[in-house]
């Protein structure tokens, strides 16, 4: 049986506070985040969950006025160090957004876009990416023969998993992800989170929902935030059916939110 010696701690954050100009959006944030496991946040709308998660992989940067104090480590490294490599953090911790973005190309070039960025050139290569990428998205058998296809011609759904592929490409260690069914429908949301309990063998997944069902199904973990305050961070099954704190209890039951 695995033991919490044996898991091992992709991110350390401890006393993370931002302030967007002169307003305080995340307050003393302290948390572990592990590998090989899912964590979900939840929490109401403007409590700080997307801020938080754009922090982990310093998207938070190109946002004006930003002033950050505290520590996150990636594996064991500051990722606010001057020196720290961000364009390499981006391809190790991916991100798949709220709204489906594919670029204005064709589904295969939507893949290969990151694999050759980082100087990938030899075709055979690049197919063979493309196909892994596309196969662990769940997409494969429904584009493998349009692959030259404008990527905006697919639903919504598999513009989402297409997301998800070209994110896979890069061989990412972390995967992002913002709301990434709150656009889709029923079916389509159910493939996500199959996908979500297939990747996590492979990949630490934390994932930002308003959905408390879809945080039960998919999670190992799950941290309540309000305010931009870190109310608990628990082990999925122990924060919704014993929380610690009254404002978790009032959120999980739908006393607010």
């Amino acid at each position: 049986m695995e033991t919490l010696v044996d898991v091992q701690e992709v991110y350390s954050i401890e006393g993370l506070s931002l302030w967007y100009d002169k307003t305080q959006a995340l307050k003393d944030i302290n948390v572990s985040i592990l590998e090989n496991r899912v964590m979900a946040i939840i929490g109401p709308s403007g409590c700080g969950k997307s801020t938080f998660l754009k922090t982990l992989n310093r998207m938070i940067d190109i946002e004006p006025k930003v002033t950050i104090k505290g520590q996150i480590s990636y594996r064991g490294h500051d990722l606010y160090n001057e020196h720290y490599p961000v364009e390499e953090l981006r391809h190790r911790v991916g991100m798949v957004f709220q709204k489906a973005n594919p670029f204005p190309k064709s589904i295969y070039n939507n893949i290969a876009f990151g694999p050759r960025l980082r100087g990938i050139k030899s075709k055979q290569l690049l197919n063979e990416i493309v196909e892994k990428s596309l196969s662990q998205a769940a997409l494969w058998d429904e584009v493998k023969d349009k692959l030259h296809q404008d990527a905006h011609s697919l639903s919504g759904g598999q513009q989402q998993r297409l997301c998800l592929a070209r994110c896979l490409a890069v061989d990412p260690d972390v995967i992002l992800m913002d709301e990434p069914t709150s656009a889709l429908d029923p079916i389509a949301t159910a493939k996500i989170e199959e996908l979500i309990y297939q990747l996590q063998q492979q990949y630490s997944i934390i994932i930002v929902t308003h959905n408390m069902e879809q945080a039960k199904r998919v999670s190992d973990q799950t941290a309540f935030f309000l305010n931009g305050e870190l109310i608990e961070q628990r082990e999925t099954s122990d924060l919704f059916d014993k929380p610690f704190h009254e404002e978790t209890a009032d959120y999980i039951s739908g006393r607010f939110g």
